[in-house]
């Protein structure tokens, strides 16, 4: 179980987004790190495993998919949660079936995310 205020890592290509996405989830009593891109992310990964990642799927480099596949073939354990500002059914279906425990779409709100990671975490706690 996570010890005081869970980490969540947001990986959004656009910084307006990564701005507010901290700014929400550190009201709702979550620690947050921000990345750009998901090559970032994965080299921050050595120092530190954050209890949540919110991906955005849309990236130039990494896309959301590749940065979920390179965590799976690492082995590594962190729930992820897709979102993206394109949502499209065979795109959904593909996240979760590559082991997304959730795929939100743009914008976001607060209830629904925060919702979202809370399962996630619980999750991740009940299978560890």
């Amino acid at each position: 179980m996570t010890a005081g205020r869970p980490l969540i890592a947001v990986v959004d290509d656009e910084e307006p987004v990564r701005r507010a996405l901290a700014r929400m989830l550190n009201a709702s009593n979550f620690e947050t790190e921000v990345f750009a891109t998901g090559q970032e992310f994965l080299q921050a990964l050595q120092a530190r495993c954050p209890d949540c990642l919110l991906l955005d799927y849309q990236m130039p480099g990494l896309n959301g998919r590749e940065v979920q596949r390179q965590l799976s073939s690492a082995r590594v354990r962190v729930p992820v949660i897709v979102v993206t500002a394109h949502d499209q059914p065979a795109l959904r279906e593909q996240c979760l079936a590559e082991g997304a425990v959730a795929y939100l779409a743009k914008p976001l709100q607060r209830e629904r995310l925060v919702s979202a990671i809370d399962d996630a975490i619980r999750l991740r706690d009940l299978t560890s």
